[in-house]
């Protein structure tokens, strides 16, 4: 296996139309934090694209940043802290979940997967904060799209498409993001003991709310640490604002029991727990999915899936997010899991950590419909007709 090392646009241009011509494929890294997402790439070669490193501008008072794709998550969250802004998207750090502790996540590794934390019910996930790109399609082109505020993406979005498409469309050399100021305050009220179908509709009365909650979870008892259920909502912005809105949360929810609050620092590694998927780190034999269905759905999902595996859980995005790590099934878990999915009214399952014959073995991702498949495979086509880009790594052989 050959390790290529591109330092400029032109190398890699070259190396891409060199592997095109051979047609063998690249695995694409750079931080290598999320290599053990989605299915075992069908590669020979690697593209180490970390030189496109750096951030190349940053205009506090626009609120946009432009970096190397490879640049890591950290130096561009030092940098936005200093000047009181953030990523309001909340990318995850799921560094302890796969094992990859000694690696880095980078800007591209992030959009590439298109992540979005907590906030994701507020503020969207990654793909709702690119406005433009630097990259190189699979075959062997050097392109740019959209550009440094929203007013400039005309046409096609090609953000949109490019995130979440685990690098099998482009290789990413930049990234122009939107970024928003950071909350003043942050509280998050916690009401205890209340079971799945309770801590829904709790999770369900606060976001349907005036009080702007950007944070619904619920940790059933022994996910977290702790012997007790803990249903938590986040409430961010100026602190007057802040302490008025709990306030009058805690008082609409007096009726599922008795609530706490966190602030702050307090507030802030809660949400970090609950962002990096903390409390299933350590459960390191269990396979990891992550499950999107409608909100309401959630806990009969959850007691669907607990019926038939081995199967711990906790709940984000007001339940419509259902963490699950299941231990003792020979497919991980996939068939019960997407059946239940299917009978919920619809979503998606995600198979996050497995082992690399696992991954290899079920589909990692939500298999796709005829007619999305499809156009999947006609949107591979046109930007990368040799499957020369992390071939495999979302469905076999694209």
């Amino acid at each position: 296996m050959t390790r290529f090392h591109p330092t400029e646009e032109r190398e890699l241009v070259d190396v891409v139309a060199a592997a095109v011509a051979q047609e063998e494929p690249l695995e694409i890294v750079a931080g290598g934090s999320k290599r053990g997402l989605g299915r075992p790439p069908q590669t020979p070669h690697t593209l180490d694209v970390g030189a496109f490193s750096g951030i190349r501008a940053y205009e506090p008072e626009e609120l946009v940043l432009t970096a190397g794709a490879a640049t890591p998550l950290s130096e561009i969250e030092t940098a936005l802290d200093k000047a009181g802004q953030m990523l309001a998207f909340e990318p995850p750090d799921w560094r302890a979940l796969l094992g990859t502790n000694g690696a880095s996540p980078t800007l591209g590794g992030m959009l590439a997967a298109n992540l979005g934390g907590p906030r994701r019910i507020k503020q969207g996930a990654a793909r709702d904060h690119f406005l433009g790109f630097r990259g190189v399609s699979g075959r062997g082109e050097a392109f740019k799209a959209g550009g440094r505020v929203v007013k400039n993406v005309t046409g096609y979005d090609l953000c949109k498409l490019i995130a979440g498409s685990y690098g099998t469309l482009v290789v990413l050399t930049e990234a122009t993001l939107k970024v928003l100021p950071s909350p003043e305050a942050s509280r998050s009220i916690v009401v205890h003991d209340l079971d799945d179908a309770r801590a829904q509709r709790a999770m369900s009365e606060a976001l349907n709310s005036p009080h702007e909650v950007s944070g619904a979870a619920h940790l059933p008892g022994g996910e977290s640490g702790r012997d007790r259920p803990l249903t938590v909502l986040r409430l961010e912005g100026p602190v007057p604002s802040v302490e008025a809105r709990a306030a009058a949360l805690k008082a609409e929810l007096a009726g599922f029991g008795a609530a706490d609050e966190a602030r702050n620092d307090d507030s802030a590694r809660l949400w970090r727990v609950l962002r990096d998927v903390t409390p299933f780190a350590a459960l390191s034999d269990r396979a990891v999915w992550r499950v999107s269905v409608p909100p309401t759905a959630g806990p009969a999902l959850a007691a669907a899936v607990a019926q038939t595996l081995d199967a711990r859980h906790f709940f984000d995005w007001g339940g419509g997010l259902v963490w699950l790590a299941v231990s003792g099934a020979e497919d991980g878990g996939a068939g019960a899991i997407r059946g239940a999915v299917a009978r919920s009214g619809g979503g998606h399952a995600m198979l996050i950590r497995g082992p690399q014959a696992l991954r290899a073995a079920v589909p990692v991702f939500q298999p796709l419909a005829p007619a999305l498949a499809a156009l999947t495979a006609r949107v591979k086509e046109s930007f990368d007709p040799k499957r020369i880009l992390n071939r495999g790594r979302m469905y076999p052989e694209l």
